[in-house]
């Protein structure tokens, strides 16, 4: 991150704030969309992070923690979505392959879409401490600063999370794998 763009945009410079949020957007953009699952809303709180973000820049005291901070900022903004938005979509299943060489990649696309299906079940709390943990590989440290609770609570969230997804997956598996059907549609 460019702290002279940081620096700059504390002092009310606008256009540095402008570069600052083009450079930020895909990442907090991706942030987001872990969490929430959803385009729409992802691109939402990502919006409402950047306006909170250029509100309250000057209260940043260490232009170097402008990452951790900005996350804690998309985190809280993502939680209000959430509970904007209880009806976020549900995935559909999608058709058998004609092609039987495809039948590998369709496997792939499956167990990705079992996946998904499996991480939508997750409180938004759970998909966010795998989010950070996992997909940002943040350490346990940085993920309970930016959550703002003691690293052993992110530890225990996090074990509570996975623990949450192992079942909701195995509860998936055995709905798709039940004797005489192939698959039964996503509810």
């Amino acid at each position: 991150m460019d702290q002279d763009l940081v620096v700059r945009t504390q002092h009310g410079d606008q256009r540095a704030f402008e570069a600052l949020a083009l450079a930020d957007s895909p990442r907090l953009h991706r942030v987001a969309y872990g969490i929430l699952r959803d385009s729409e809303s992802a691109e939402d709180a990502t919006q409402r992070a950047l306006v909170e973000i250029w509100r309250d820049v000057r209260r940043l005291r260490d232009p170097a923690r402008y990452e951790a901070w900005s996350y804690r900022i998309l985190v809280h903004a993502c939680y209000r979505e959430a509970r904007q938005r209880r009806d976020l979509p549900r995935i559909t299943d999608v058709p058998e392959p004609a092609a039987p060489g495809a039948l590998a990649a369709f496997g792939q696309v499956d167990d990705r879409d079992q996946l998904e299906r499996g991480f939508r079940q997750l409180s938004v709390e759970h998909r966010t401490v795998i989010v950070l943990r996992c997909l940002l590989d943040m350490p346990m440290e940085q993920v309970a600063e930016t959550l703002g609770v003691a690293p052993g609570t992110v530890g225990s969230r996090l074990h509570r999370a996975l623990q949450a997804l192992r079942a909701a997956l195995e509860k998936d598996a055995r709905r798709v794998t039940r004797p005489g059907l192939q698959r039964e549609a996503v509810r």
